[in-house]
């Protein structure tokens, strides 16, 4: 029987717990934990592969201002930094945990409109997190935006919405082969068309909106959003939050969300179903199989 297809999104927060050090070795501990999942899946499923690079990403421009002969990178090339980076890391994970499976990292660009309202208004959360004084300081001295990510606070940096996957044909000729593909990871490095040629632009997309905009591409048959939190909750972090176990998006519209958090994950969410998706699961790394049975996290679906 042909496998059906899930696009799976995996947080760079997933990848590398809150608070803990920007570490290799640390990356590479989470990163096997995650490709047993991924493994796990892949055996009942297509999987497509999209990761998370926020605080990877927040990393390199950290390390870019430290050395002074040469201007800082630009967030488009350290995007792509980050996909070979992490693209290795889980490719040679799930290798070896399915040695008779082919894996294949595509790098990928994603087109955005550079008249987006994002650019405006930056909300994606990239490198670690400050307490409040410190995040003042690091925001006067490099003329960041920083706002409040939980009780920390994070760099922000506009997050357009994605357009359009450069190497699409590439991505479906490998799904077709059974490859499972990690591609668009950090949401795809941002691209605009000028005069009629492809040029990076200064932001980082949201990667589940990508996640979304590719599962929709694909056609395929679930979207799986893996994070830190085991389901969707209302009243997060109150004494009476609640998960939600099953619903739909006219329901979760009736809710405001954490903008740089749940919100973009509720969000693509939506988008995806309101679109043809069938179903998105939203969960804990750990019980990815069990989301898409519906036996954990939150099971989001059509009315």
């Amino acid at each position: 029987m042909t496998k059906q297809t899930v696009v799976v999104a995996l947080g760079g927060n997933a990848l590398l717990r809150r608070g803990e050090p920007l570490e290799a070795d640390i990356q590479r501990q989470n990163i096997a934990k995650a490709a047993k999942t991924i493994a796990e899946i892949g055996k009942e499923y297509n999987v497509v592969l999209v990761h998370g690079n926020g605080p990877q990403v927040g990393l390199l421009a950290l390390q870019g201002l430290e050395y002074k002969k040469v201007n800082p990178y630009p967030l488009d090339v350290l995007g792509s930094e980050t996909q070979g980076m992490i693209g290795y890391m889980l490719m040679q994970e799930l290798k070896n945990l399915l040695p008779e499976q082919d894996v294949s990292c595509m790098l990928t660009q994603m087109t955005v409109d550079p008249n987006d309202p994002a650019f405006a208004d930056p909300t994606k959360p990239i490198g670690p997190v400050y307490e409040e004084a410190e995040a003042r300081e690091m925001a006067e001295k490099y003329h960041w935006t920083v706002k409040p990510d939980g009780q920390y606070f994070r760099r922000v940096v506009p997050s357009p919405l994605p357009t359009g996957i450069v190497e699409s044909d590439a991505i479906t000729a490998l799904i077709k082969q059974e490859h499972l593909v990690i591609c668009t990871g950090g949401g795809g490095i941002p691209v605009k068309k000028e005069n009629g040629k492809l040029v990076g632009v200064e932001a980082v997309i949201d990667k589940d909106m990508s996640a979304a905009y590719l599962a929709q591409q694909l056609d395929a048959d679930a979207l799986l959003i893996l994070t830190d939190a085991d389901a969707v909750y209302l009243d997060w972090g109150k004494p009476t939050q609640k998960a939600l176990r099953s619903t739909n998006p006219r329901e979760l519209a009736q809710y405001a969300f954490d903008a740089g958090s749940m919100g973009p994950k509720i969000d693509a969410s939506c988008e995806f179903i309101n679109k043809g998706g069938k179903l998105v699961g939203i969960g804990a790394l750990e019980d990815g199989l069990a989301i898409l049975k519906g036996e954990a996290g939150t099971n989001i679906i059509a009315e």
